[in-house]
């Protein structure tokens, strides 16, 4: 299980998108990567399958690997690692190590 999931803001810390936000769309376990909305487009050439999906070249964004990513807290507008609270009701919260909010 990694820490980081669907759905978190990340920010990119290395390749050609270094410096990038943007929203996990995809983990993917066994590789270790994620694929981040908007970064690591790739062009990829689609084949025509029916009348409703034509053929062409399409950008997609590529998976980027699990250690190149870093959790972005909106609240303190920056890169930060998190820590784990268990609530009175037992349910396990992410609060952000630097601003101390919840993420």
């Amino acid at each position: 299980m990694f820490r980081i999931r669907k759905g978190d803001r990340v920010k990119i810390l290395s390749g050609k998108d270094k410096g990038k936000i943007g929203k996990v769309l995809r983990v993917i376990v066994s590789k270790k990567r994620v694929v981040v909305e908007g970064a690591n487009i790739v062009k990829k050439h689609m084949r025509k399958r029916s009348e409703a999906e034509p053929g062409g070249i399409r950008e997609i964004p590529a998976s980027v690997h699990i250690s190149n990513v870093s959790l972005f807290c909106p609240n303190c507008n920056n890169q930060t690692k998190f820590i784990t609270r268990i609530l009175e009701d037992k349910s396990k919260i992410r609060v952000c190590k630097k601003c101390g909010k919840p993420i």
